[in-house]
C-alpha cells in the first residue's frame, strides 16, 4: 500500500481460453481462478483467488480508493472515520488521560531539543498519511509531551486533568462554536451569562450585577481592565485616540504579573508609565509607597487613572491589602483592578476567602478558573461591576454580524463587547465541572490544596536543609531553599554560599526532568538567590505525595 493509502490493482485471468464463452460477461466464471496483482510501493504481490473472492476484494479496494479520494473533505463520515476516531480516542484515554496521570509513570520523557527534532516526524507532506500513521503520530506526540495532569507536575500555575473539565473540553471541540451571537451559539451565550453572574456574586458585587467576559488568558483579562479604566476616565479615547490625552499612569506591585506592563505598552500607554510599587517582606504591596507614587505622578503633570492590585502574586503568592488600596482609589478617583487570576479560587472557600477581603470594592477582577480551580486550559474571566462598559468601550456594531433588525432580542448578541471576533466557548468545561462537583465540591477542592500546602510547609520546616523564603505562605505557593549537606558548613554571609546555593535549584530541576520524576520550578526574586516554588492546585494529592516531593529533592541534591 503506497504512503497515500491508494491501491493499484491489476487483474490477470489465468485460463484465457474461456474469454469468449460462458455466461459471465467478462468470459470468466464465478469459480474460475484469477491472478491478483496488488502493488504496494515498489513491491508487487501476486496471489491466485477465486473470481467470487476477487469481487469482494475489488469492492474493498474500490471503497478504500473512494474514501481516500475524498480524504480532504471536512465532514465526518461513519464509514470512513468512525473506526479511526474510536481508535484515536481510545489511545488518548489510555495514554494521555489515565496512563499519563498514574503516579508510577513519568511526568515526562526528556529528550534534548536537537535530538527531539530528529526523533519526531514533523515534516509536512504533499500526500495524506494513512490512519495507521496518524495513530502512530498520536502516540509519539503523547510520549514526548509533558504530562501536565500528572500528580507530580507542579511547575506552573496550572496542573491537573479534571475528568469533567476534560469531558466539557471534548464537547466544546465537537460543537466547535464561536461565541459572538445568539444565532450561532445560543446555549453558550446563556451559559456564559449564568456563570459570569455567579462569579460576580461570589466576588461580592451586589446581586452579581455588572458585566464580564471569558478571555483567552489572564494577560488579556488584565488588558481589558486597562481598556475599561481608561475609557471610564476618558471616553473620548475610543474615537480620538491617545494623542488627545495627557500622560496616563498605572500603579501595580513590583511583584505583579508582567502582563500589566506588557498590555500598557501594547495599548500605547507605555511601560515606563506603569509605576512599580515596592512590596514588604512577605510580598504585599506597600500602601504608603503607593500613595507617595500617586502624588508624585500628579506633581509631574501626569494623570493617574488605575491601580492594579494582586490577589496571589505569581511567585510568592502574596495577597495585596485590598481594603487599604480601595481606600486610596476612592480618595484619588482611581479605577481599582484586582488581578486574582491565581488567588481568585480562594473565594470559593469560606475558610480562605478572607484572603481577598476588600475585593468586593473593586471596579474589576481577573479570575482564572484554569489555575487554582484546575479547569482545563484556557479558562479566564474578566469581571466588572460597571454594567455596559465593555460594550461602550469596545463595540463597533459591524452590520454583517451584529444586525439590529434580527428576529430575536439582539441583547443576546454579546460578541461586540469583546476585542475578538471569533471566540471559543471556554465556559462549557468550567460549567460542566461546576455542575459535576457543585459549589460545595469546588470549596472542598480549595480547602484540600491549601491543606496540602500547609502540610508541606510544616514538614519542611522540621527537616534539615530546608529553609523558607516566606515563613508562612498565604497561598498554595510554597517557596523554599534546599541547602545540601555539602553546603551546610559554608559561612552563610559569604559570597561562596550565595553563589553555590544559587546553582542548587537549577541542578536539581535538571535532574528531576531528565529522570522524569517530577517538575517543580525555581526562580530568584529581588536580591534572593534561586529557590524552589512548589505550586499546588491538584486536590487529588495527599500527605504521602508531599512527603514524596521532600524525599525526592533530598535524593536529587544529595551530592551537591
Amino acid at each position: 500500500m503506497p504512503a497515500n493509502g491508494m491501491f493499484d490493482v491489476a487483474l490477470q485471468v489465468i485460463d484465457d481460453s474461456n474469454l469468449s464463452s460462458g455466461s459471465d460477461s467478462a468470459g470468466v466464471s464465478e469459480d474460475e481462478d484469477v491472478q491478483l496483482f496488488c502493488s504496494a510501493g515498489n513491491t508487487i504481490v501476486s496471489k491466485p483467488l477465486k473470481r467470487s473472492v476477487l469481487k469482494i476484494k475489488d469492492e474493498e479496494f474500490s471503497k478504500t480508493a473512494k474514501a481516500n479520494e475524498k480524504r480532504y473533505a471536512s465532514l465526518p463520515n461513519r464509514e470512513q472515520h468512525q473506526q479511526f476516531l474510536t481508535d484515536f480516542l481510545s489511545e488518548v484515554l489510555n495514554s494521555a488521560v489515565f496512563g499519563a496521570t498514574e503516579r508510577a509513570n513519568k511526568v515526562l520523557n526528556w529528550v534534548d531539543p536537537e535530538q527531539l527534532k530528529r526523533t519526531l516526524d514533523l515534516e509536512l507532506k504533499d500526500e495524506p498519511d494513512s490512519d495507521e500513521k496518524l495513530l502512530e503520530l498520536t502516540r509519539a506526540t503523547i510520549k514526548h509531551s509533558v504530562k501536565t495532569g500528572h500528580p507530580y507536575f507542579m511547575n506552573q500555575l496550572f496542573s491537573s486533568l479534571d475528568p469533567y473539565g476534560f469531558a466539557g473540553q471534548i464537547l466544546t471541540d465537537a460543537l466547535n462554536p464561536s461565541v459572538y451571537t445568539f444565532e450561532v451559539s445560543p446555549v453558550f451565550v446563556l451559559m456564559e451569562e449564568v456563570v459570569l453572574r455567579e462569579m460576580r456574586n461570589i466576588v461580592g458585587y451586589p446581586d452579581g450585577a455588572g458585566d464580564g467576559i471569558f478571555c483567552p488568558g489572564g494577560s488579556m483579562a488584565n488588558g481589558y481592565s486597562i481598556s475599561c479604566a481608561r475609557f471610564k476616565h476618558m471616553p473620548n479615547v475610543k474615537a480620538k485616540g491617545l494623542h488627545s490625552l495627557p500622560r496616563l499612569v498605572i500603579f501595580t506591585s513590583e511583584d505583579a504579573h508582567y502582563s500589566v506592563k506588557k498590555l500598557a505598552s501594547f495599548m500605547g500607554i507605555g511601560s515606563d508609565n506603569v509605576y512599580p510599587i515596592r512590596t514588604d517582606a512577605i510580598g504585599k504591596i506597600r500602601v504608603d509607597h503607593l500613595e507617595s507614587e500617586i502624588l508624585r505622578a500628579k506633581s509631574e503633570g501626569a494623570l493617574p487613572f488605575m491601580v492594579s492590585a494582586t490577589a496571589g502574586t505569581t511567585v510568592i503568592g502574596a495577597f495585596d491589602p485590598l481594603e487599604q488600596i480601595a481606600d486610596l482609589c476612592k480618595k484619588y478617583n482611581l479605577w481599582m483592578h484586582v488581578d486574582a487570576a491565581w488567588g481568585g479560587g480562594a473565594l470559593m472557600s469560606k475558610k480562605y476567602r478572607s484572603l481577598l477581603k476588600g475585593i468586593e470594592r473593586s471596579d474589576s477582577v481577573t479570575w482564572n478558573p484554569h489555575k487554582l480551580l484546575a479547569a482545563p486550559q484556557q479558562c479566564s474571566t474578566f469581571l466588572t461591576r460597571h454594567e455596559g462598559i465593555l460594550s461602550e468601550c469596545h463595540s463597533t456594531n459591524a452590520s454583517y454580524l451584529f444586525q439590529k433588525d434580527k428576529f430575536y432580542d439582539t441583547q443576546y448578541d454579546t460578541g461586540d463587547k469583546h476585542i475578538q471576533c471569533g471566540r471559543r466557548a471556554d465556559v462549557l468545561k468550567f460549567w460542566f465541572m461546576w455542575r459535576a462537583k457543585g459549589t460545595s465540591g469546588l470549596e472542598q477542592h480549595i480547602d484540600k490544596v491549601f491543606e496540602n500546602a500547609e502540610h508541606f510547609t510544616n514538614s519542611i520546616k522540621s527537616r534539615d536543609g530546608f529553609e523558607m523564603v516566606v515563613e508562612n505562605p498565604e497561598c498554595t505557593n510554597v517557596c523554599f531553599w534546599y541547602v545540601p549537606p555539602g553546603l551546610r558548613d559554608v559561612p552563610r554571609d559569604s559570597a561562596e554560599f550565595t553563589e553555590r546555593l544559587h546553582k542548587v535549584a537549577p541542578k536539581v530541576k535538571e535532574r528531576m526532568m531528565r529522570e522524569g520524576s517530577m517538575m517543580i520550578t525555581y526562580q530568584p526574586i529581588h536580591d534572593k538567590p534561586n529557590f524552589f516554588r512548589l505550586v499546588l492546585q491538584n486536590s487529588a494529592l495527599d500527605k504521602s505525595d508531599m512527603n514524596y516531593i521532600i524525599d525526592e529533592i533530598e535524593r536529587l541534591a544529595a551530592d551537591l
